[in-house]
């Protein structure tokens, strides 16, 4: 089993992300992007405690079977325009056993950081608000390798229409280009680097986190 350093190892990147300017109204929107697999979900989790306990949004909150990439109108109007306005944002999340929105609506409510973590979190639509964009550094191949193999063969037939859908997202809006941090997964826990983006002040970042 993989083991990592402890959580305050991510101590060094947390406080370069609070100390960024806030993008989003009050607050400063970080995402979190790569491909299916490439560790998203647990990182922005571990990164989440370092921050204190930052809210983490999901964009599988969002996404449905039917439109899996075309779920940008309902964030910026149920997350993105509300914490603008420095007020609290209810949604109703995605259920992907149901296939509906559920009932039941959630409030997040205006935080110093707030992640949102998923496949396309960088995109086109979002970036105008994001304080900073990560990236998860895995290739596309071995990113899905890994997340068939911790998905199972029950869900075979979701990564048939999964991968031409996200492999023609990033044709079309890529995420990559414009991250600020790539974050690559090691053995010893995550290095940090500067992304293609990244400005002239970000160098040197954490080696590891």
């Amino acid at each position: 089993m993989r083991t990592y350093p402890p959580v305050g190892g991510l101590d060094a990147l947390a406080r370069r992300l609070r100390a960024l300017p806030p993008s989003c109204g009050p607050v400063r929107l970080v995402a979190v992007d790569g491909h299916a697999g490439s560790g998203k979900t647990t990182f922005a989790g571990r990164l989440a405690e370092a921050l204190g306990g930052a809210p983490v949004l999901h964009t599988d909150d969002f996404a449905t079977h039917e439109e899996l990439f075309g779920w940008a109108g309902r964030l910026r109007s149920e997350i993105l325009a509300p914490l603008a306005r420095g007020t609290a944002a209810r949604y109703a999340p995605y259920d992907w056993v149901e296939r509906r929105f559920a009932t039941t609506r959630r409030r997040l409510d205006p935080a110093p950081v707030v992640l949102l973590e998923g496949v396309g979190s960088g995109r086109r639509a979002v970036r105008p608000r994001l304080a900073r964009l990560l990236w998860m550094d895995l290739p596309e191949r071995d990113s899905w390798r890994r997340g068939q193999l911790r998905d199972g063969p029950e869900l075979s037939a979701f990564w048939d229409g999964w991968l031409p859908a996200e492999r023609a997202h990033f044709a079309a809006d890529p995420s990559r280009p414009y991250a600020g941090t790539l974050v690559l997964q090691r053995k010893e826990g995550y290095e940090v680097l500067p992304g293609p983006a990244a400005n002239d002040g970000d160098a040197p970042w954490p080696h590891t986190a």
